[in-house]
């Protein structure tokens, strides 16, 4: 399906339904900002996205090359779209070979709240050689879920889904439409768009099993422990007991913390921790939300018991994450 492995992992066994809307049904993606980018051959783009943070290219006109850090280049015709959940360095350039140049580097001009214009043409006049594309920087949000964003492969292809999903093709033509034609609100509405079709892909990858990702996916494919994460990840504030977590398994207490471990690789304490300390970092950094009530929330009986247990998960205190959190806006 994504990353050109659609063989193998239409043979995998989907994750149950249940599980899925569960998964998805917290997520959100937050557009940082996007680039409606029109530029002549040859040309190449570097993007360093900031981490944390994924990238969306979409090519109203093309072809355009995807070219990764590590030198492979894989070309986009008019109508693709990438997502890279990962961000990192790449570059969006006219030949496999093209040197490139940071497109923070190139004059912008802005067409409305958070989407702006880099036209490098080179001539004023509208020309059929021109590469026109939409780019967008994005933070995607699972919420507890979020080992699913590690687990995801660094680029993710529209194209390997439109025969599976045809509410995709209808969207990426309108993309097509509003970026060549800028009609009034175009920006606007090609932000959404993007936004939408990012979260396509994401749900595609999920539907189809999650590619070859194992350990904390391969828990979610075991019912029996599904059961138990989901029960974790709806009432991440309860104060869980081992007999609790193994009641949910329907097993003994060392039969359920061997299996946990042996598919996990944590200890359902340890698990149960991370997953609370990324939590927090999100409420607290993205969010804004007072130490106290995320301690509270998360069902820590004081705050110094909760700055504890997010240092030593998250490496620093959490006044840090406020910080950290504004740092990466001003990117």
């Amino acid at each position: 399906m994504l990353d050109h492995k659609s063989e193998t992992q239409r043979q995998r066994a989907p994750l149950p339904a249940d599980l899925v809307s569960e998964l998805l049904m917290g997520m959100r993606l937050f557009g940082l900002h996007y680039r409606r980018i029109q530029v002549t051959p040859p040309f190449g783009i570097r993007f360093e996205v900031a981490e944390g943070r994924a990238q969306f290219h979409f090519v109203a006109q093309g072809p355009v090359y995807l070219r990764r850090a590590d030198g492979e280049a894989c070309k986009m015709e008019t109508g693709d779209a990438v997502l890279l959940p990962h961000g990192g360095t790449h570059d969006l350039v006219s030949q496999p070979d093209m040197p490139s140049r940071d497109v923070a580097g190139y004059q912008t001009a802005p067409l409305c709240t958070s989407v702006c214009a880099i036209d490098d043409r080179a001539d004023a006049g509208s020309k059929t050689s021109d590469a026109v594309i939409f780019s967008g920087c994005m933070e995607l949000d699972l919420g507890s879920m979020h080992p699913l964003v590690l687990l995801m492969p660094e680029v993710m292809f529209v194209h390997t889904l439109l025969d599976r999903y045809p509410e995709i093709p209808p969207m990426l033509e309108a993309m097509e439409r509003e970026a060549h034609d800028r009609r009034a609100g175009f920006a606007g509405i090609l932000a959404r768009l993007a936004d939408v079709v990012s979260a396509l892909i994401v749900r595609a990858w999920v539907e189809c099993g999650c590619s070859e990702a194992n350990g904390w996916v391969a828990a979610l494919r075991d019912p029996r422990l599904g059961r138990v994460i989901l029960a974790i990840h709806r009432d991440p504030g309860k104060n869980w007991t081992l007999d609790e977590l193994a009641a949910e398994m329907g097993s003994s207490r060392s039969v359920f913390a061997e299996r946990f471990a042996a598919v996990t690789g944590l200890t359902p304490v340890r698990y149960l921790t991370e997953m609370r300390m990324r939590l927090a970092a999100q409420w607290i950094g993205r969010d804004q939300v007072p130490i106290e009530i995320a301690a509270h929330r998360l069902g820590y009986g004081s705050q110094a018991a909760f700055s504890r247990a997010f240092k030593r998960v998250v490496g620093h205190p959490p006044g840090a994450a406020r910080t950290n959190a504004s740092s990466l806006e001003n990117r």
